[in-house]
């Protein structure tokens, strides 16, 4: 039975803090008011209203161009746009998570996302117009705010699922997922890249010729591999061995050889690439480990870069085994979060390990520097040895890593050579003229 036919029983002990405006006053003042998570569903002429409005795509070429020539003018038409456009994305995941089953949206994990998300809409919806650069400034502050209090979205929408597995046909599920983490995404691309630009207004120093907001416009794709290899060959080398069956070898990680267009060069998201390139990479390792177990030297991985007019490719080669197993029978089921099509997904460590991720304070954002705990601009000789958190196995990598190739256009495919290894397909856009992936 659907949710909004069963508001009137809803009965989660959620509760949020309302926002209310008072005449005469400049911020908005926040007052702590128990509500009902049903009153969500009631009193929701707002978020009707929202939820009709289209959202305003990007393409990368047009966030390049709004803030290369950024000036105070700019900046502030840009924060009114984000400070209008966020409520309507938030608004239509809310609708989406009001069309599933009962007992999906009130399952561990999800009911705490609907309540973060509806607390988000409430606040931004309520936002005033933004005039001044002081005004500005609090804006950031208020959007940082939010983005911190949102990292336990992943995990929790992850446990959600996965325990609501049984009750969701496989491919309603992924679709779901899908569209909640590309708009969570597309959110978090908007606000970071504001806060990006207002820093470098602030600071004098403007956009670059090299990086305009969080997008890098020269971005070295040799680079990128080269400095994710750097951070995975420094992670102790029993890493995986509380998962696997018998302790495996000790020799160092495998070495990754780049080759193909090694000077190829395009305007991206770095924290987006580098998050694919470092989850491939390290799923590679992981299995050519565990399939030479008992070699002094292990087998290296080849990365081939291949740049055309219109895209960016890149072909990584590993010696590990394949990924079809007695839980996988396709390699695109590594992307599901159903256990029809990936058993593990109902597995007690998985969901363990879910609910230590989604419970600590930290969180999980999906980047490379959340994993690496010495971020540094040269990586090439001040990485500690133990810098690089392993990170409890979630099973996110994959289809975040999914997510993130196909927000622009771009793809990702994996071709298992069963008994001897796997290649790994990405191909993103090149010219930046692809709006982004969001469904409505």
């Amino acid at each position: 039975m659907l949710l909004a036919s069963r508001a009137s029983t809803l009965k989660t002990p959620a509760r949020h803090a309302l926002l209310t405006w008072r005449p005469h006053t400049p911020e908005p003042i926040f007052y702590a008011r128990s509500v009902s998570t049903a009153v969500h569903f009631y009193q929701n002429r707002q978020l009707e209203a929202y939820a009709s409005k289209p959202a305003t795509r990007m393409t990368l070429r047009q966030l390049v161009f709004f803030g290369r020539s950024m000036n105070e003018e700019r900046l502030i038409k840009s924060a009114n746009y984000v400070r209008t456009e966020l409520p309507i994305r938030i608004a239509h995941r809310l609708r989406d998570m009001q069309a599933l089953p009962y007992v999906v949206v009130t399952q561990e994990g999800v009911a705490k996302v609907y309540e973060l998300y509806w607390t988000a809409f409430d606040k931004f919806r309520r936002y005033p117009q933004i005039t001044t650069m002081e005004e500005n400034d609090v804006f950031c502050e208020f959007v940082s705010n939010l983005l911190a209090e949102h990292k336990s979205v992943i995990p929790n929408l992850s446990l959600g699922l996965s325990l609501s597995s049984p009750y969701l046909l496989s491919d309603r599920l992924d679709a779901f997922m899908r569209r909640m983490l590309v708009s969570r995404i597309s959110r978090r691309v908007l606000a970071e890249h504001h806060i990006a630009l207002t820093k470098s207004v602030k600071s004098g120093n403007h956009s670059t010729e090299e990086n305009v907001g969080i997008i890098c416009t020269r971005l070295q794709l040799k680079d990128c591999i080269e400095r994710c290899a750097r951070y995975l060959r420094r992670r102790p080398t029993d890493v995986d061995e509380d998962s696997l069956s018998g302790p495996l070898n000790r020799a160092p990680w495998s070495e990754v050889e780049v080759d193909g267009h090694v000077d190829t060069k395009f305007a991206y998201i770095q924290e987006h690439l580098e998050y694919i390139i470092f989850e491939l990479l390290k799923n590679s390792m992981r299995a050519t480990r565990v399939k030479h177990s008992t070699a002094d030297v292990l087998p290296p991985i080849r990365a081939t870069v291949v740049a055309s007019d219109n895209n960016v490719c890149i072909r990584l080669s590993d010696q590990g085994g394949g990924l079809v197993s007695s839980e996988i029978k396709s390699p695109s089921d590594l992307f599901s979060f159903s256990h029809v099509r990936n058993a593990t997904r109902l597995a007690d460590s998985r969901l363990n390990a879910l609910r230590t991720v989604s419970t600590s304070s930290r969180g999980m954002r999906a980047t490379v520097s959340e994993q690496v705990g010495n971020w540094q601009a040269d990586t090439k000789d001040n990485i500690p040895a133990d810098s690089v958190d392993p990170h409890p196995r979630i099973g996110i990598g994959l289809p975040m890593s999914n997510i993130y190739a196909t927000y622009f256009g771009g793809s990702l495919e994996l071709v298992s050579l069963d008994g001897y290894g796997t290649d790994v397909y990405v191909r993103l856009p090149k010219l930046g003229t692809n709006l982004e992936g969001i469904e409505l």
